[in-house]
């Protein structure tokens, strides 16, 4: 398929569209030595493709993990299991709900000021100046660091994983398809502005209810367009990072793209860099219209990543975005970057010791060993689910620091046909890691992440985004979908092939010991209708026609070890007929595997980025791009939403406003904890 296929698709309505659509496309070249191989050693591709590996073997590998087919809402026992709460009715509209018995406010929109003396959002007159003092863009990942003993005060971490011109600018529509031709210095500028993260104080009234502190001096702006940072950890001033205005390779401005996240032990924020190559652009193309990089130097590690994808018009205004002007820059994005919130003259570093890939999320937690363990997923179709552990423990006698990020081992998983989980040093010199393969020091490991991985035989996955650890040594991995697994590629851990609707495996570590090398892992729910016998959902048969889902994107675990999962369909909700939300998940006991939908998003929005409070009575949800998404297929509107003409105008409801991404606050009416 090429690039012009899909932006002359008419199904496809906007920029992010055609970008998932042609990030659909596989990058992993080497498919060989996936776990359906080693599956097949066992089964045989026959029985694969004929269906065999179903219930009995399934459950011979891997624990009884496959289900009876969910009841119907009415049938539903109202007893057992961990979620408390009346369960919300699923469907598609222009607004948001939540369950019976809670509120659901905006918090902060797009455009809000945030910073002292910022100017009032004017949606028809935007500047970049304005926007670095205002509420970013496409909000996702949201942490919380609460700043008092009464929980009361507390700051947001949140992150801007990208814009969508044609419904943040008037009168300007798709601009792909047009190779940029409207996209200005200035509307460049903003887009950049718009990217990034922003911190913000929150305060808690009498009365429970949440607000921006505006005069803080914690609140702040980190963009791509003027946020300078700090490269750490073993890739750091190798030649590969090195460009004329940082011949150091030790600084970089910005960062991009940043989807989920996590935050430290220590109360730093984890800032996930996804999906970077979008970003960066050539001037010189085949004949087909495609980049040629005939002339580029790590041509192999250029199409590794997909880059340059020109989805972005940044390469045309600005050089460091051109790789034609700048080679090394792509080198500096695809990164972690940690963010102290409480200093804002600290600046943020980008840690390389754990590798560069699409990352979706960087998930901390603190063994049983003492050492930092980072779960990671590489958001693509046949990718990799990775691991850091630092060299360094927290004890009681230390301080936990930022050298736990820059000094530790970064592992990809391997699921074995026997249920057995093996993570993967990705070391200099082990193994296939040495110079004769490409590999001539840990910089070249880290860098070309995604290379080493394929070099160890690392297990292609169905698209892994957030990894959520537990306290107990488990944690959860979420597999949105892979439309382009073949029926011979199926397998015990990806069970199904052109996977439209993804599922979630559960890692149990040795030991209960994140930090350990080995452990078991199986199938907690295959997503998706049970009511369709060709899609293949698992769930418990108490899961209702309101509680089943498709694709599982972000996950949190609360205090007390309950699994909620947010969903993001992009543009094939329509194949579920439900927005995205937010659903409560059993992991344990009789219950395992029922799902109850708790909070669903308006039309055309990603859920995204839940993060409760320790005492668990506030959650915090992203809703980004609402009325973006699959707007050509709902009923009633069947055509491409844009600034002028957009399929709502959640949450202000302004004729003269368009949609504006949110950060929506739930609380349980009268007080009390989140689902209980």
């Amino acid at each position: 398929m090429r690039r012009k296929d899909i932006e002359d698709d008419p199904t496809i309505g906007n920029r992010s569209e055609a970008y998932e659509a042609f990030d659909d496309l596989p990058k992993n070249p080497d498919l060989n030595g996936s776990i359906g191989d080693l599956i097949a050693t066992r089964y045989g591709r026959r029985d694969l493709i004929g269906g065999l590996l179903g219930v009995s073997a399934t459950a011979a590998l891997f624990g009884a993990t496959t289900l009876p087919h969910p009841t119907s809402a009415a049938t539903v026992r109202t007893s057992g299991g961990r979620f408390v709460f009346d369960e919300l009715t699923s469907g598609i509209d222009h607004t948001h709900h939540v369950a019976p018995g809670y509120t659901a406010d905006i918090l902060v929109r797009w455009g809000d000021p945030i910073t002292p003396g910022a100017p009032a959002f004017d949606v028809f007159n935007q500047s970049a100046t304005a926007q670095l003092q205002q509420f970013g863009y496409n909000n996702d990942y949201v942490g919380f660091v609460q700043l008092d003993e009464t929980g009361n005060r507390g700051l947001l971490c949140v992150n801007h994983e990208y814009t969508n011109e044609e419904m943040m600018f008037p009168n300007l529509g798709r601009q792909d398809r047009a190779d940029f031709a409207a996209m200005t210095r200035a509307l460049v500028d903003i887009e950049m502005a718009a990217h990034g993260g922003s911190v913000v104080e929150i305060t808690k009234s009498d009365d429970g209810a949440w607000a921006v502190n505006l005069g803080s001096p914690l609140n702040r702006r980190i963009s791509p367009l003027n946020t300078e940072m700090a490269i750490g950890g073993p890739a750091a001033g190798h030649p590969r990072m090195r460009t004329d205005a940082d011949p150091s390779g030790t600084r970089v401005i910005g960062t991009l793209n940043n989807c989920a996240g996590g935050m430290t032990p220590w109360g730093t924020w984890l800032m996930a860099e996804e999906n970077f190559h979008g970003y960066f652009w050539t001037d010189e193309l085949d004949w087909d219209g495609d980049p040629d990089l005939s002339e580029q130097p790590h041509a192999d590690s250029l199409k590794r990543y997909g880059i340059p994808g020109r989805w972005y018009a940044w390469g045309k205004v600005h050089d460091r975005f051109n790789l034609d002007r700048t080679p090394h820059e792509p080198n500096r994005f695809g990164w972690v970057v940690e963010v102290d919130p409480q200093d804002p003259q600290a600046m943020p570093v980008k840690h390389t010791a754990l590798g560069r890939f699409s990352h979706e999320g960087a998930d901390p937690i603190v063994a049983k060993s003492g050492h930092l363990v980072v779960y990671m997923g590489d958001d693509a179709r046949f990718e990799y689910v990775y691991k850091y552990v630092s060299n360094g423990v927290i004890t009681d006698d230390s301080t936990p620091s930022s050298d736990l990020l820059s000094d530790g081992v970064l592992h990809v998983a391997r699921f074995e046909a026997n249920g057995d989980l093996n993570w993967l040093p990705l070391v200099f010199g082990e193994g296939p890691l040495t110079p004769d393969n490409g590999f001539d020091s840990q910089a070249d490991v880290l860098i070309d992440t995604r290379l080493a991985a394929d070099a160890l035989r690392a297990t292609p996955m169905d698209r892994p985004e957030d990894v959520g650890p537990r306290s107990d040594g488990r944690a959860f991995v979420m597999l949105t979908n892979n439309s382009r697994r073949k029926p011979d590629q199926v397998d015990a851990a990806n069970p199904r092939a052109k996977s439209k609707f993804g599922h979630i495996i559960e890692i149990a570590e040795s030991g209960g010991d994140h930090a350990a090398r080995q452990g078991r892992w199986s199938i907690l729910v295959k997503c998706g209708d049970p009511g369709v016998a060709s899609v293949g959902a698992e769930w418990h048969p108490d899961t209702s026609e309101n509680g089943w889902f498709g694709s599982p994107d972000n996950c949190a675990i609360d205090a007390e070890g309950r699994l909620w999962i947010a969903t993001d369909q992009g543009s094939k909700w329509h194949r579920t007929g439900k927005a995205d939300g937010l659903y409560g998940v059993e992991t344990d006991g009789a219950m395992r595997g029922r799902s109850k939908l708790f909070f669903r998003a308006p039309v055309g929005a990603e859920v995204a980025g839940p993060c409760f409070t320790p005492d668990i009575e506030t959650l915090f949800v992203s809703v980004q791009h609402p009325g973006t998404d699959g707007t050509t297929s709902l009923k009633g509107f069947e055509r491409v939403s844009t600034f002028d003409d957009p399929a709502t105008r959640w949450p202000d409801f302004a004729p003269d406003m368009p949609p504006r991404p949110s950060v929506v606050v739930v609380r349980k009416i009268g007080g009390g904890k989140i689902g209980e």
